[in-house]
């Protein structure tokens, strides 16, 4: 199908009638009403965002359509019939599949057993000629038949690998797509080509529901919105007739005010950290740059600019890394992270689960899990001691002290990323504090409080250095922005001079 024909509607929704149409579902887990009366329609050939915050619904919702939570009351109605499904097999079987925000391709699997793997109703002795013939057809559908059905799934980009998911819930006959968060770790150029094959998917008339946290994707993409708040629905609306500032202010249920706190008056404080010569093999280098104490510095490009090597490095994170590196004026050795440790830089990661926190530990345990020598003596822990200090770097980073003994992974990702924040409150051993993405999967509101977050560390007195791929962000918080493509910086600007049109030129096509 021709793709130029396959344009989103910028918010006109589609005349078709209605697929699926969910009614009054709710849903109680223990005291939580995680969904209330809600009710929503899906119509051929129409892409509808459902926005909200971490905790309003939307994942229960999902869940409820692909079978896996099956809710209190209320109905789904397929073509007219009602029914509630009972497994996500029964969901497959009635047209309905999910790609997650984590992938579910084998990487040792060729593209084509990747495509059917996990689909039903493929007859045990079939022609594979007709597997490699449907899925090289739904592949020219999307505009992706540059890739290969033999290429294993571990040589394809993160984009391919998204594309391949989407493909593969296209063989299983689908008729509703839901897609959740499918860009958050793409580059721009990954993230166009996934949205040119939504388009392609629109076009043939499929549903699809889409979940994420990047908004400008919601008014590019989407024809219709639905917003939750609570376990319910508090707005159904054509994208069309609603802008940014509206829709924020529907999910958090209140004016946005100021999304980024205001820049310090003050001059530039001593140099926290300077770089110079770092090099970083195939990754970066040289880099020249100098964080002041009390600002934050915003390296940024996209996927693979260098930037998020750079922050790695001067954590003691890459072990190749050289050049001169000063902490405070004192010499930096790289390569090891109790050095850096030592030396008063401070690391929040992007991958919050991954390398950022202890999802398995409680809050407590995470919040004071670099302070425990200050604590101990002679080996033995000090516990009193560190419950109320937990309890106080809590109420720092406005995290419920009532959750303290909560584990980290019943969090949401906002609070997640406090506990991270917090450990470094009150740290007499910081001067630098390092970041990859440090909102990252956050909704809208949790990050207001992060970046507030963000300018108190800056005014106790660190220098913060930032690695981010989001533009909007880097506008809105740094002090200095510093641009990057493959390796290298292009640029450097106060806040002031910095645009949107300029770091856009600087990291897709600077002058040579």
């Amino acid at each position: 199908m021709p793709l130029e024909n396959s344009q989103s509607s910028s918010g006109v929704p589609p005349t078709s009638g209605t697929v699926v149409s969910i009614e009054h579902i709710s849903k109680r887990f223990g005291g939580v009403h995680a969904l209330k009366d809600v009710s929503v329609e899906l119509r051929a050939g129409e892409i509808r965002a459902v926005c909200g915050e971490n905790g309003a619904g939307k994942s229960t919702l999902v869940k409820v359509l692909t079978g896996i939570v099956v809710p209190d009351s209320g109905v789904i109605r397929i073509d007219g019939g009602g029914r509630l499904f009972s497994g996500p097999r029964q969901a497959q079987a009635s047209g309905i599949n999910l790609v997650s925000q984590e992938l579910s391709v084998c990487p040792d699997l060729s593209v084509l057993d990747n495509i059917w793997l996990g689909t039903i109703g493929v007859p045990f002795f079939h022609r594979r000629q007709d597997l490699r013939a449907r899925a090289a057809q739904a592949l020219a559908q999307l505009g992706a038949d540059s890739i290969g059905l033999d290429t294993p799934v571990s040589q394809l980009s993160t984009g391919e690998r998204q594309i391949v998911e989407i493909v593969r819930m296209l063989a299983r006959n689908t008729r509703v797509l839901i897609l959740d968060e499918p860009t958050a770790t793409l580059s721009d150029q990954e993230i166009g080509r996934v949205l040119t094959a939504l388009r392609a998917v629109k076009a043939a008339g499929k549903s699809l529901v889409y979940i994420t946290h990047r908004l400008s994707e919601v008014f590019e993409l989407c024809d219709t919105a639905t917003v939750m708040r609570n376990g319910e629905v508090v707005a159904d609306r054509n994208v069309a007739d609603l802008d940014r500032k509206s829709l924020i202010e529907l999910m958090l249920g209140r004016s946005l005010g100021e999304m980024y706190p205001s820049r310090p008056a003050t001059s530039e404080g001593d140099v926290a950290l300077a770089l110079r010569g770092l090099q970083i093999p195939d990754v970066a280098g040289p880099i020249d740059l100098s964080v002041p104490a009390g600002q934050i510095v915003c390296l940024t490009g996209q996927v693979g600019s260098g930037a998020e090597g750079v922050v790695r490095a001067v954590c003691g994170l890459t072990s190749n890394a050289a050049g001169e590196v000063r902490v405070g004026g004192k010499p930096l050795m790289l390569g090891k992270p109790e050095r850096a440790f030592s030396a008063g830089v401070r690391f929040v990661s992007g991958d919050r689960a991954g390398e950022g926190i202890f999802v398995g530990q409680t809050v407590a345990n995470n919040l004071i899990a670099t302070r425990l020598s200050r604590r101990s003596r002679l080996g033995m822990v000090n516990r009193p001691a560190l419950r109320d200090e937990a309890a106080k770097l809590a109420e720092s980073v406005t995290l419920d002290k009532t959750r303290l003994g909560s584990r980290a992974s019943e969090l949401s990702g906002g609070n997640q990323q406090k506990i991270a924040f917090g450990r470094y409150v009150n740290d007499d051993g910081t001067r630098v504090v390092v970041m990859i993405e440090p909102t990252r999967g956050i909704d809208v509101g949790a990050r207001a409080e992060i970046y507030k977050l963000m300018r108190d560390l800056c005014d106790r007195g660190y220098g913060i250095l930032v690695a981010s791929t989001d533009f909007s962000e880097v506008l809105g918080l740094a002090d200095v922005v510093v641009t990057m493509y493959r390796g290298s910086i292009v640029g450097s600007y106060p806040a002031k001079e910095a645009t949107m049109p300029q770091i856009i030129a600087d990291v897709t096509h600077p002058e040579s």
